[in-house]
């Protein structure tokens, strides 16, 4: 897609909507390869049956995955220094690198809860409420938290004009997000549930909806 910002013009990538077609082919390689995931996914299912508190099990794998993701942003913090900071301990890295994988496992939790008490389904509303639960009192707070953007973004380069990636433009992101929705909640090609998961993620990274 051609777009123009200060004279200069560049080009956006605006994705067509899911589910994809022509239909995924899920030949024998990648068939193996979801039955694997999906016998994992079960062994899993099945410990947690086993432990007397699931809830502890559930404590650490949140805590580990919010560390292992926020370090992909740039964040130093380590799970050591997560559980001193939530036990008011000062950690041995900068309180924002902390503060900012804190506010990942909130948002994580807010986004649980709302689906557990069916106050939301994954919708674009709990979408934008998890965001704001993200960057709220830490770095990118002032990344307008919670809302789509209204501007271009792009990834790598100091403009869309020499960006390695230019989403689409801010006027195509509330549609283009509306299509993954009703992707989430209505394929007429039933897709497996994990391939699912990963085009939502994948389509999701690829519109790329908020500022930070």
């Amino acid at each position: 897609m051609r777009s123009t910002v200060g004279g200069e013009t560049y080009f956006a990538f605006h994705p067509r909507p899911l589910p994809p077609e022509p239909p995924l082919d899920i030949g024998p390689a990648i068939q193996e390869l979801l039955d694997t995931a999906n016998q994992g996914l079960g062994r899993l299912d099945g410990v947690t049956l086993l432990l007397p508190n699931p809830d502890q099990f559930l404590y650490s794998y949140i805590r580990k995955e919010a560390v292992l993701s926020s370090q992909i942003e740039g964040t130093q913090s380590s799970l050591s220094d997560l559980l001193l900071y939530e036990h008011d301990v000062a950690p041995g890295v900068s309180i924002e690198d902390v503060r900012e994988t804190a506010n990942y496992i909130r948002a994580m939790n807010h986004g649980l809860q709302r689906i557990e008490r069916g106050d939301f389904p994954l919708s674009l509303r709990l979408i934008r409420e998890v965001h704001a639960c993200l960057l709220g009192g830490g770095r990118g707070a002032e990344r307008a938290p919670g809302e789509f953007r209204r501007t271009q973004n792009w990834i790598g380069g100091t403009r869309p004009g020499n960006a390695r990636y230019v989403p689409p433009p801010a006027h195509q992101v509330t549609p283009a997000m509306g299509q993954l929705e009703k992707f989430l909640h209505g394929d007429p090609v039933q897709t497996p549930i994990l391939i699912k998961a990963a085009l939502a993620h994948a389509q999701f990274e690829t519109i790329h909806p908020f500022l930070d």
